[in-house]
């Protein structure tokens, strides 16, 4: 069963089969273990180094499965912090300012109510995926049977840490904002989820922000749409409140409030490529020199902004454990997806919805443009968007589509990827399905629709959006 609920980067099935109590207190078991074992091999002795802290997400199912979670990590003898209800950056907060040996989020992100998991932390925040932990931590779990195990009777406590989580974030704001100087007016959709407890917390009662709520109730543990704001159907709600007009922007959050997308004030989603090309000009003004890292998906007018703008641009691979590992490899000012994860040196090389917020929130506060205006610079090139096909043989589809262009420059950092000339694209693989995901651009249109089709020949049959 185990092997059910584990996938690339976190924990996550549908509740209560196959993810139950009983898995999590096995995997809570095999966390603990993994993780005391890790702060220690890192040296580290002070009390905090054998307690992990652990919050949830507003999920009917969360409740029973945080406590049968943190109740194998105390049966492992680890000490656990309790954060209660809290969005996921909220967690990588905690484990950074207490200093623990790391953490735990219950949640399933995105999918559905029915849905459930856990986003496992080491120190620092650092991501536990497939590669970096996430096996070994299957491994241990799949090892323990519950009925034959002595606990250890680790500690736990409850911690309420927002007012420290907020001072952090507000720290972002331009001061402007926080003094009524300089007044916006914000309309958020917080999709039912954690937004609609951490925006509350942490932004209202500002003197220069003004913001129109929507969908805040996370009370009972439904969406009423899917908390996906990659989707632009679930945008909609937004949008109709956008087209009342007087608003600076608008913001989806998804379900455990990590990441975001935007839109400006007509009620247009921003490409998530488009917005960090915009917000990375403040990070670098203050950090000259500095790198940024960006999605290889990514508009070719990122890394020219960066250069523009005297940064470094550094292409990674799609996931937030490559993401995060190549912001703290190179000591990048920010970084950002195209699934909405943005990334801050400034905080711990973690992805944020809320220091999203701030910072698209302080750009805004520093000019007198509409965002629509402020965005359009960035729009350099025609993009295909994401098509995706479906092909059992993903592998040969490439080498095929690779030899088809022996004059075009390609690397396979992530897929494979092709640089003509007058257009370049990118074609991954999906992780999961016989699916391959393209991603095309060029100077104009018809160069894209034309060689959409050339390359299409390729890699299988088109699915339906």
């Amino acid at each position: 069963m185990l092997a059910k609920v584990f996938k690339a980067y976190d924990v996550r099935a549908t509740y209560p089969k196959p993810l139950d109590e009983k898995l999590a207190w096995q995997i809570g078991y095999g966390a603990a273990q993994y993780l005391l074992e890790q702060a220690a091999a890192e040296g580290a002795i002070d009390p905090m180094s054998r307690t992990i802290c652990v919050g949830r997400d507003m999920r009917k199912s969360s409740p029973s499965l945080s406590a049968e979670l943190r109740r194998g990590m105390r049966d492992a003898g680890a000490d656990v912090i309790d954060l209660g209800l809290v969005d996921t950056p909220f967690v990588y907060f905690a484990i950074n300012h207490l200093g623990c040996a790391g953490g735990v989020q219950v949640t399933a992100s995105h999918n559905p109510s029915n849905y459930n998991g856990f986003k496992i932390s080491k120190r620092r925040a650092k991501p536990v995926g497939q590669d970096t932990g996430l096996a070994e931590i299957q491994r241990l779990a799949a090892l323990v049977e519950r009925e034959k195990v002595t606990s250890k009777n680790g500690r736990e406590e409850t911690r309420d840490l927002w007012a420290d989580y907020q001072a952090l974030l507000r720290s972002f704001l331009d001061p402007r904002v926080l003094s009524g100087e300089r007044k916006l007016r914000i309309a958020i959709d917080a999709s039912n989820g954690m937004a609609g407890t951490m925006v509350p917390k942490v932004f209202e009662g500002l003197a220069g922000l003004s913001i129109e709520p929507i969908h805040f109730d996370n009370s009972s543990g439904e969406f009423v749409h899917e908390p996906n704001p990659l989707v632009e159907s679930n945008l909609r709600d937004l949008q109709a409140v956008l087209a009342r007009g007087g608003f600076d922007a608008g913001f989806c959050f998804d379900g455990d409030a990590d990441r975001c997308m935007v839109l400006d004030e007509k009620g247009a989603p921003i490409g998530c490529d488009l917005l960090l090309a915009w917000m990375l000009q403040d990070f670098l003004a203050k950090k000259p020199g500095a790198a940024v890292v960006y999605d290889l998906r990514s508009s070719r007018s990122v890394p020219e902004i960066v250069r523009e703008h005297g940064g470094v641009p550094v292409e990674s691979r799609v996931g937030h454990v490559f993401m995060k590992a190549k912001l703290a490899e190179t000591r990048g000012v920010v970084g950002g997806e195209l699934s909405g994860h943005f990334y801050f040196e400034d905080l711990w090389a973690t992805d944020s919805g809320a220091r999203t917020f701030a910072a698209v929130v302080t750009a805004l506060a520093s000019s007198k443009k509409p965002l629509s205006q402020l965005i359009e610079p960035c729009r350099r090139y025609v993009q295909s968007g994401e098509i995706n096909f479906e092909n059992e043989d993903k592998l040969g589809a490439l080498a095929a589509l690779k030899a088809a262009y022996p004059k075009a420059k390609t690397y396979e950092l992530d897929g494979l990827s092709i640089d003509a000339g007058d257009w370049w694209a990118n074609i991954r693989l999906s992780n999961t399905e016989p699916l391959l995901r393209l991603n095309l651009e060029a100077r104009d249109a018809v160069t894209v629709e034309a060689k959409v089709a050339e390359v299409s020949k390729y890699l299988g049959h088109r699915v339906a959006h």
